[in-house]
């Protein structure tokens, strides 16, 4: 199939999710071409099968804020007819799902091409319910040719506050477990030696709680002597820098900003931090449990569809930071409890969520709605 992706290509999950699944299709024998102003942060360019369009917006006195969703469609309808593309999937529903029903429309006739959405969380939960993008949201999921979740949370979630009739396929992320897997602990990056690693990866945008990773890290160590190392970059980062100077934690706490290649980091750490207050999925706790990197996370969202509490990883509410804070302390003091949560999170991770099991779910929905 010859598959055009567009995505945010900036540091987030649903663009993470979108590249990933563009370059496990390309490796499958698929003509991918990704579209969008950026080139998505973790696409190798060079990738065999995978073609990089993008998008230049008009930068016109008249206009005071640049219609890169009118130039995004034209950019699909012209990607689309020069390279005679069978569908369109679009990750995030504002403004990409809008744009392919223009371009969709554009082409119409001449020849048809569908539009698959996928939604990816905060485009329901916190763009989607803005009162200013509320119709426009539904109208674009309404109009979508097919529509997929990433967790049965956000599917039921959408159906409730959106009222859509669309059916909604629920089709989980995914973690490729050649590429994100265990390893020996021998050479750490970071901290010093004897120092438990934890490890947070995110947007740094305040429904991540970042600071509570760092209040976290500072009741450990008054237990366990550990390190924490943050992974990622956004408007917390400068407040959580200064709260870990606050609570003398400063030089326990390392910051690497944005980071392409996670899989090499993950394995080196112990335990994963996800204290978000919402989560539709989990992506970071997935690839830390393909990594057999147990998740201290919250119970929210899509997450508990992900981690089960106890035995691949622990759950507890947002904001109780004692209670965190003790979950990874206990996995940290036991090491049976911590080989066997290892051990199992790994295995769920193969068992259900490996590329090898989930693409093909992808392809099979490409081809059934094409075939409407």
């Amino acid at each position: 199939m010859r598959i055009g992706i567009t995505c945010y290509p900036t540091y987030g999950g649903s663009g993470i999710v979108a590249t990933e699944l563009g370059m496990e299709l390309a490796s499958r024998g698929h003509e991918v071409h990704f579209i969008s102003y950026a080139n998505p942060i973790r696409l190798d360019p060079d990738t065999p099968g995978v073609h990089y369009h993008e998008v230049e917006v008009s930068t016109y006195p008249l206009f005071q804020f640049p219609p890169y969703c009118l130039a995004l469609a034209s950019r699909m309808a012209e990607v689309a007819e020069q390279y005679g593309l069978d569908l369109l999937h679009v990750h995030y529903a504002i403004p990409h799902s809008i744009a392919a029903m223009l371009a969709r429309d554009m082409l119409a006739p001449r020849r048809r091409l569908p539009f698959v959405t996928t939604l990816h969380g905060t485009d329901i939960t916190l763009v989607g319910t803005d009162r200013s993008y509320f119709p426009i949201t539904k109208f674009s999921i309404e109009q979508s040719d097919g529509v997929t979740a990433i967790s049965e949370y956000l599917r039921a979630r959408t159906a409730e506050v959106f009222g859509v009739q669309n059916e909604i396929r629920v089709i989980r992320n995914f973690v490729n477990c050649d590429l994100y897997r265990p390893q020996a602990k021998s050479e750490r990056f970071w901290g010093a030696p004897g120092e438990k690693i934890l490890i947070h990866i995110s947007n740094f945008r305040p429904v991540k709680r970042v600071l509570d990773c760092v209040r976290i890290l500072a009741e450990v160590r008054r237990r366990v002597k550990a390190h924490l190392v943050m992974v990622g970059d956004g408007p917390d980062r400068g407040p959580a820098e200064r709260l870990a100077r606050e609570l003398g934690v400063g030089r326990h706490v390392t910051f690497l900003g944005k980071q392409s290649h996670v899989e090499r980091l993950l394995p080196q750490a112990d335990v994963l931090l996800l204290p978000s207050e919402m989560e539709a999925f989990g992506l970071a706790a997935l690839e830390a449990m393909a990594c057999g990197v147990p998740p201290v996370a919250t119970r929210v969202g899509g997450v508990p569809e992900l981690v089960t509490h106890g035995e691949d990883g622990f759950l507890e509410a947002p904001g109780d930071i004692a209670a965190q804070a003790a979950r990874v302390v206990e996995l940290l003091t036991d090491e049976g409890l911590y080989q066997r949560m290892a051990e199992a999170a790994r295995a769920k991770a193969v068992r259900q969520y490996a590329s090898a099991q989930v693409i093909p779910l992808y392809e099979g929905y490409y081809r059934e709605v094409m075939s409407r």
